[in-house]
């Protein structure tokens, strides 16, 4: 085994290129939320202050969904003979609902002014129940984090190391 040196480079530049784009932001960030004074700092911050284009919010939505967990384990799936061309298919639903969701849940929750989609739940039902809502959600962003970081990690080493046979 060896150590791929251009591999090594490019990801180093990609990562730098990740690294500044958030510094950026966030320097960004500050000067939109000195400038709005009506705004909650946090909504300002979780949520760009509400002011997030068409553009924009595809691009944010498709990296938040298509992560490295979602590519490499559709290719595996395809790979698989056992599974097939089926799970090719996985990402037309995954369209349909941020359709459907933007069509049905994002203008009334835009004018209600909800952070998030348990804030709707807690209005209604209290926050007994949303607490126990919470729990789903929860397990479901570790397991999201933990998929994100073990393909993070098949990808260093595929891009590293190369076997010499």
């Amino acid at each position: 085994m060896s150590l791929n040196v251009p591999g090594l480079i490019v990801m180093a530049i990609f990562y730098l290129l990740i690294l500044g784009t958030g510094i950026w932001a966030s320097m960004r960030s500050k000067k939109v939320e000195r400038k709005c004074t009506g705004s909650d700092g946090m909504e300002i911050t979780l949520l760009a202050g509400r002011n997030i284009n068409l553009l924009v919010g595809i691009f944010t939505l498709t990296a938040t969904w298509v992560g490295g967990g979602f590519i490499l384990g559709i290719a595996e799936a395809v790979y698989n003979p056992t599974l097939g061309l089926v799970w090719a298919l996985m990402p037309v639903p995954y369209v349909l609902t941020f359709f459907l969701g933007g069509f049905f849940f994002a203008k009334p929750m835009r004018e209600n002014k909800y952070v998030t989609m348990m804030d709707p739940f807690q209005i209604k039902y209290g926050n007994v129940l949303s607490s126990l809502l919470i729990f789903p959600a929860l397990i479901a962003d570790v397991l999201w984090v933990a998929r994100t970081l073990v393909s993070l990690g098949n990808q260093l080493i595929q891009c590293f190391i190369v076997a010499l046979e």
